[in-house]
């Protein structure tokens, strides 16, 4: 197993990612425009050459505190959960975002979702009760 972060030369391994890795199929202009972000990070497991797992995460600023970094998502392949695999590929953005100057890293779970929290928690993540609002912004008129 190797484990990487890509960057914005590694568009066609991003297209090589196994078919249950990610929600969707990776459509080539996004991974590409994701890519190109360079405050955008995904680190990824690969088995041969195809990806089996990955990690994403985004490194912010705001004008008033330091950097921080947020792990979007966290997604391996059925046939290789529970092998130490999410945890290795955290470990990759948490070290990139050290560098980057990062502070704090953090990340969103519910609470029914208890192999995340586990692995949240065996990481050094501490639970933090907060109440998360989505809002849809497709096409109405809501002001």
């Amino acid at each position: 197993m190797k484990y990487q972060l890509l960057s914005s030369r590694d568009e066609k391994l991003l297209e090589a990612s196994d078919h249950g890795v990610f929600d969707h199929d990776i459509q080539p202009e996004l991974g590409a425009q994701f890519l190109s972000v360079p405050r955008h990070h995904i680190a990824v497991a690969i088995e041969g050459a195809t990806i089996v797992g990955f990690a994403s995460a985004v490194s912010y600023i705001h004008p008033d505190k330091p950097d921080e970094l947020w792990i979007n998502e966290v997604a391996v392949v059925k046939a290789y959960r529970r092998k130490g695999m999410a945890g290795a590929l955290l470990k990759l953005p948490f070290q990139y975002g050290r560098r980057l100057g990062c502070r704090e890293a953090w990340v969103l779970a519910d609470e029914s979702n208890i192999p995340a929290n586990q692995l949240y928690s065996k990481l050094g993540g501490v639970p933090k009760k907060q109440i998360m609002y989505s809002f849809e912004l497709g096409d109405n008129d809501r002001e």
